[in-house]
């Protein structure tokens, strides 16, 4: 009998967290749920469960290394073992100019995005080379950030251009324990926190327009393909947009 696959999902309570976990669970995953607020979590799990899938939920800032230590051992202690990580949680500082942003505000912006996802892997890494079957999956959330900025986004490009090396490092370092890792980039997914970009955002030429946006279920479906290979079969970088974007030339 094949052994049951466990998923982790970070920022797991909306968006293009919830919606990863929604199509792995189709696809027989068991989905463990982290982020920060319990009742985005609660709310998800319960569409999770819907789908017949086991889950976990874990209240957690990744930004804080005792609470991801906790959420990776609480996630050993029920399931006995993590085949894929997505690290998806992330967030943004407020759109002020470069020389009037707080450091504080960096600061929040690289704990979780960058730190964060460091520190889950680190954890990921410690379970998936002990067990057996041996080895798993990562995937890491990038974003069209991490090739191109938007005006006033410095925290949040920067961590997302360094994701791209973090994605690097982690698919070299994971060969030897048959961990495969790879990075998914999004551009304009359709959720909350994206939905501004349909009434009109700043563009590098100093005008406001509206932007095309994507249904953000498109997006746990690529996460669900990749996350379907076999160990094998590695997705490195994967970019997923809306197809008017402007991404690509100059839009």
């Amino acid at each position: 009998m094949a052994t049951k696959k466990i998923a982790l999902v970070t920022g797991g309570g909306t968006g293009i967290g919830k919606a990863a976990a929604l199509a792995l669970a189709k696809t027989g995953f068991s989905i463990v749920l982290a982020g920060r607020r319990k009742e985005p979590l609660e709310k998800a799990e319960a569409e999770v469960k819907k789908l017949g899938a086991k889950t976990l939920i874990v209240p957690t800032d990744v930004g804080k290394p005792d609470q991801v230590k906790a959420l990776f051992a609480k996630t050993k202690e029920t399931f006995g073992r993590l085949d894929l990580l997505f690290n998806n949680a992330g967030m943004g500082a407020p759109g002020v100019p470069l020389e009037d942003l707080p450091y504080e505000k960096w600061q929040q912006v690289v704990d979780v995005n960058l730190s964060g996802m460091f520190l889950c892997t680190q954890e990921a890494f410690k379970i998936m080379k002990e067990q057996t079957p041996r080895g798993g999956r990562i995937i890491n959330n990038g974003s069209i950030s991490a090739y191109a900025p938007r005006p006033n986004s410095a925290p949040y490009t920067s961590t997302k251009h360094a994701v791209s090396g973090l994605t690097k490092s982690f698919s070299l370092d994971g060969r030897k324990y048959d961990i495969a890792c790879g990075q998914i980039d999004i551009g304009n997914a359709e959720t909350e926190l994206a939905a501004r970009m349909a009434q009109g955002v700043p563009q590098a030429d100093g005008t406001m327009k509206a932007e095309p946006l994507m249904n953000v279920d498109h997006v746990g479906q690529a996460v669900a393909f990749m996350a379907s290979l076999p160990l094998e079969i590695n997705v490195l970088f994967m970019t997923i947009m809306a197809t008017k974007m402007p991404f690509v030339g100059r839009g």
